[in-house]
């Protein structure tokens, strides 16, 4: 084998259901070198977690390997082992996972064990692989949590995964997968569900501790822009097989295949002109109504509008939670969504982004400021809504969730999923509401004769469509997107993209889009409202964000895109330190603890940065 630590050759994977085999893996071939980062590329469902499941030795009861071998050789000690010859559950197959190679997941929450502490779940590898005693097990766990960026990392030992952020718990697993200093290293979407800060600080992690360890990584993700700046080889997958393969630079820069080509088209970029559309690999049929003329809008009309509005929580803990806390989630948030335009609401994760959704659906009420609705009649303040008007309300705002699996009932048919808001708000009889379920399916591309399968019979794609479905069934004039298109791969991305694009120019709506990439909301919305830690910080039309960003944090945000460029690599030194923490921002942007009401200042026409309270003109005209 040389110098490679793992050799994969000619590799066939086969799954077995009611008699009926799915080639998942076709005779693909690739090697591992320490130090060295190899990313598989592919949409859902061209195997590349299942290659990953195979090294590891965790494949499905109905998968298993029929061809090719999978050779380790272990640095420490020349060692060559083929994992295809060990059965999965034999004691040298368990020696191997979770010690000389190891692996992260892309859902850190539903792979650490919720009954158990950090501390517990991390030591506990070291203790299998190791034998090491609770006090070595704790102290090297301790100094891998220190490693990884947690703060105070005694105090982590005894914390749950629930206590964590999403980002803390992905480092966790990053510590828990190293701690016996494994030689291979599988990462499969490690961050996927992250936002972009987050995102490259996992990535510049990964990327020291390679170095530190010497480890061979297998990169496994969806996101050209990452594969851009982690790694060293790519291999291209679709439907089992490997398309192209070489040097990241050869893969980007001349890249042969039409596969490969069709991927770098579909990813939303920076700078894209007004009128240019993603390409996405396989187009929606979609069947949406063809008027003679657009509908007209009146662009001058807010159909959206967000004044003044905070919230605080209160945070009990102690005896009997005796002790209190608050914390402010919105701070004087203030907004406006056109009719027919998009408002592209963008920020980290715990930014406020999600509370103010609940306040504008009325899920909770503000402490203070106010939404108002518009639908031709003149603003309406909605927490003063009632009965009838309250009900027309939620008719006429509708929500598109982040992941549709969990916010589609599993026990219901797509026909009754489309149907129910119909019914709920007695709109037509049974033959009105089966001829707009069929329209509803026409209009999003999905096929009439699949309404009578439940949601676990679709991809993740064509779920986010239902769920597109389901909002629109009412024909709304807002629709509310949170992160819709966050888990999906770049492919389908394009399509719902896309679709949403179509359905706003042919029906007229306005749209709230919430993201953590901002190269989404570039492609989708005309103007941006940036968030952080309750505060808008920075708003205004697309091109001005991008083109000339004010505030530190949007400019953080910037920097930590991952652009699948070659010539544009993220830069880490900007997306570390104190980037989200408002009382460490230099002036005049600086918000201190207490200041409630920070002020928004229009340093050009329709571009709005928040300072800190200042008065003064002088600090004024330094912000612009």
């Amino acid at each position: 084998m040389g110098d490679r630590t793992l050799s994969v050759r000619d590799v066939a994977i086969d799954f077995t259901s009611d008699g009926h085999v799915t080639h998942a893996v076709k005779r693909i071939s690739f090697d591992l070198t320490a130090g060295k980062t190899l990313a598989v590329v592919g949409e859902s469902g061209s195997g590349k977690s299942v290659t990953a499941q195979a090294i590891m030795g965790i494949l499905p009861k109905a998968g298993r390997v029929v061809g090719g071998s999978i050779r380790f050789r272990d640095p420490r000690d020349g060692a060559i082992t083929d994992i295809t010859a060990l059965p999965q559950d034999s004691e040298a197959m368990r020696k191997l996972r979770g010690g000389r190679i190891a692996m992260i997941f892309q859902e850190p929450m539903t792979s650490l064990s919720p009954l158990h502490t950090i501390g517990d779940q991390i030591g506990e590898a070291l203790m299998l692989h190791a034998g090491a005693d609770q006090a070595a097990a704790d102290a090297r766990t301790v100094e891998l949590l220190t490693k990884v960026g947690f703060r105070d990392p005694v105090a982590a030992l005894k914390t749950y995964p629930f206590e964590l952020s999403g980002g803390m718990r992905q480092r966790a697993m990053i510590a828990m997968a190293l701690v016996c200093n494994p030689a291979v290293l599988v990462a499969d979407e490690p961050t996927t569900a992250l936002d972009v800060t987050t995102q490259a600080q996992i990535l510049e992690l990964m990327r020291e501790l390679q170095r530190e360890f010497k480890m061979a990584i297998l990169l496994i993700t969806h996101d050209l822009g990452v594969v851009a700046n982690m790694a060293d080889e790519v291999i291209v997958m679709y439907r089992g097989e490997v398309m192209e393969r070489g040097p990241v630079q050869a893969i980007f820069r001349d890249g042969k295949h039409e596969y490969l080509r069709a991927l770098l088209r579909s990813v939303p970029r920076f700078g894209m002109r007004d009128n240019e559309r993603l390409a996405p690999i396989r187009s929606i049929p979609s069947a949406l109504p063809v008027a003679a003329a657009p509908p007209v809008v009146d662009d001058n009309r807010i159909v959206l509008k967000v004044e003044g509005v905070s919230k605080f929580f209160t945070l009990r803990s102690g005896m009997f939670g005796s002790n209190k806390t608050t914390m402010q989630a919105l701070s004087n948030v203030s907004l406006s969504v056109p009719a027919g335009k998009t408002l592209g609401l963008v920020g980290e994760s715990g930014s406020g982004k999600t509370t103010l959704s609940k306040i504008i659906m009325r899920g909770m009420a503000p402490d203070e400021g106010r939404v108002l609705y518009d639908r031709g009649g003149g603003p309406v303040d909605v927490a003063g809504l009632q009965g009838e008007e309250l009900f027309a309300y939620r008719r006429a705002v509708q929500f598109v969730f982040q992941d549709p699996f969990s916010s589609l009932n599993p026990r219901m048919t797509v026909y009754e999923l489309l149907s129910e808001p119909l019914k709920i708000h007695k709109v037509g009889d049974e033959d009105y509401r089966f001829d707009r379920v069929k329209r509803l399916m026409d209009i999003v591309g999905l096929d009439v004769r699949m309404m009578r399968r439940y949601p676990h019979a679709f991809s993740g794609g064509q779920r986010q469509r239902l769920g597109l479905a389901r909002a629109m069934a009412l024909e709304p004039s807002v629709l509310l997107c949170d992160e819709p298109t966050s888990a999906l791969d770049v492919s389908v991305q394009a399509q719902i993209l896309n679709l949403l694009k179509d359905v706003q120019k042919e029906l007229g709506l306005s749209i709230l889009f919430v993201s953590h990439n901002l190269a989404v909301v570039d492609y989708m919305a005309q103007d941006i409202a940036v968030m952080c830690r309750g505060h808008i910080v920075e708003q205004a039309p697309r091109a001005a964000l991008f083109g000339a960003p004010r505030h530190p944090y949007t400019k953080a945000l910037l920097a930590a895109v991952p652009e699948p460029d070659l010539d544009r690599p993220l830069d880490f030194a900007h997306v570390t330190g104190g980037f989200s923490k408002p009382e460490l921002w230099p002036a005049p942007f600086t918000i201190a603890p207490g200041n409630l009401h920070p002020e928004m200042v229009e340093v050009a026409p329709r571009h709005f940065v928040r300072i800190g309270g200042a008065e003064n003109a002088d600090i004024k005209r330094e912000a612009s």
